[in-house]
């Protein structure tokens, strides 16, 4: 005769503390992460962007001009003044006899200067 309790007798032999964090657990767990892979990596273009832009007392005036004539116009006036520029600290550094390292120096601290005065706002 088979009783009520042995008709609802389980096969498990052990205790669920074991099956959800033991062996099983990490199986479990990785199965379940999802990887998602895009179809083109995305691309960070590089920025060259002034530090101080906004700041010096040149910029305003020079946010103003640009603003007027427009930017590719003073893009380029402002590359025909950096070159002559250039070309003023090369003579420069010929006429004391500077070597080239020490001109490029010179051009990097005109450079830097700009930027702190304002005008590569």
């Amino acid at each position: 005769m088979v009783t009520s309790f042995q008709a609802f007798r389980s096969t498990f032999h052990g205790n669920w503390g074991n099956s959800i964090q033991g062996e099983d657990h990490g199986a479990l767990s990785r199965s379940s992460r999802v990887r998602v892979v895009s179809p083109r990596p995305v691309r960070v273009q590089p920025v060259m962007k002034n530090v101080n832009e906004g700041k010096g007392v040149f910029a305003p005036a020079v946010v103003i001009v640009r603003n007027l004539i427009g930017k590719k116009r003073f893009n380029q006036i402002r590359g025909k003044a950096i070159a002559v520029h250039s070309q003023v600290i090369t003579e420069f550094c010929k006429s004391i006899g500077a070597d080239g390292k020490q001109r490029q120096g010179l051009i990097r601290l005109a450079k830097k200067n700009g930027e702190m005065l304002g005008f590569l706002a």
